[in-house]
């Protein structure tokens, strides 16, 4: 089935570690693909100590894609689609694609071989897409949709992102 987490609102990554977690503790092979990320973060330290979970992601931080410069951005789109390509060739039970609404909204993965995963009939595993704004027709793919939408958050008064609880 596919699960979709969206929304302007925290917890969508959280949401999809719990349910890779939620898999591995079952015997599940979990692979997750993480979309324009690159810096260390609290969930790669437990994840990778879980047997049974693959993380794919970026090797370096680029930063924001909306702000790098046209030799980042080139990098960032082969980064995510070789990630992308090396994760579908990873038999598993569970596939995360994590911020993969980001990537495809900005041109930042091949939209093709998204829309070919989510919509096409051949045989995949479970399959969860978090992110903000989900197309349409990919919405209208997916079994479970969630949004998780922001009623008051801690960075509109100005407080950044913290160290074990926003990453």
């Amino acid at each position: 089935m596919i699960h979709i987490y969206s929304g302007d609102g925290k917890g969508k990554t959280t949401a999809a570690m719990g349910l890779a977690i939620r898999a591995a503790g079952r015997g599940k092979k979990v692979v997750i693909v993480q979309f324009m990320k690159g810096q260390d973060t609290g969930e790669l330290r437990s994840l990778d100590r879980i047997p049974g979970i693959t993380v794919l992601r970026y090797k370096q931080n680029y930063g924001f894609f909306h702000t790098a410069d046209e030799e980042k951005r080139l990098k960032m789109i082969a980064a995510n689609n070789s990630n992308l390509k090396e994760a579908l060739a990873i038999p598993g039970d569970l596939l995360v694609l994590d911020e993969v609404f980001s990537a495809y909204a900005l041109g930042a993965v091949d939209r093709g071989m998204i829309d070919d995963l989510v919509l096409g009939k051949q045989d995949k595993p479970e399959l969860v897409l978090t992110g903000r704004e989900p197309p349409q027709h990919i919405i209208d793919a997916a079994d479970y949709v969630s949004e998780i939408r922001k009623v008051k958050h801690p960075y509109d008064q100005g407080v950044n992102a913290r160290e074990g609880i926003e990453y």
